[in-house]
């Protein structure tokens, strides 16, 4: 008894120590993707396609931490995290009318704060002090650092990690309900 019991062991762990060693996590053999998924730090901002030469481009927002936290987060005085935002914009070129201006603002989009223009690098950098967020690039007439509001057609948006998350009215167990009804969509 004993004897098939340790060969039954053995047998198995032939079988099996070939395909733990052989892991596609990270491989770059055909048919595995070598493209990771965004970082959570990581906004992926979406081209709407509304400005001709951005069909093609992409763009993300990278989220840190100022350097004055001495802490892995930095919390504003409401409770809020503090992250610093830096927006890269990459395979399209400056528009040769109007300038892209980077925003914030919360997901229902009644506070909105201004980041600044994307430079010759097609580059922003900023603050925002709120748990969800999205982050917009627009096409303004003019560079107005007093403008609350933009103006000008959208060209990225992108939302936060922390804004994606919303209750599980209508879905799962909670299917019955109407989650439109808590102002979320299917």
């Amino acid at each position: 008894m004993l004897y098939r019991q340790t060969l039954g062991l053995a047998v198995l762990i032939s079988f099996t120590l070939p395909l733990a060693t052989t892991s596609p996590i990270g491989a770059e053999e055909a048919g595995y993707c070598p493209l990771e998924g965004a970082e959570y730090y990581t906004v992926e901002l979406v081209t709407t396609k509304n400005i001709p030469g951005t069909g093609l481009a992409t763009g993300r927002a990278d989220l840190s931490v100022p350097a004055s936290s001495p802490f892995s987060v930095a919390i504003s005085p409401d409770g809020s995290y503090e992250y610093l935002v830096r927006v890269s914009l990459e395979r399209m070129k400056l528009p040769t009318e109007g300038r892209l201006v980077a925003w914030v603002t919360t997901r229902e989009l009644d506070r909105i704060e201004r980041l600044g223009p994307l430079d010759q690098n097609l580059t922003a950098s900023g603050k925002v002090k709120w748990n969800k967020f999205l982050v917009v690039i627009t096409l303004e007439a003019d560079n107005n650092p007093e403008q609350s509001m933009w103006a000008g057609p959208i060209v990225f948006r992108g939302m936060s990690r922390s804004g994606m998350m919303h209750t599980m009215v209508g879905h799962g167990a909670l299917q019955q309900e109407n989650c439109a009804a808590y102002g979320y969509a299917n």
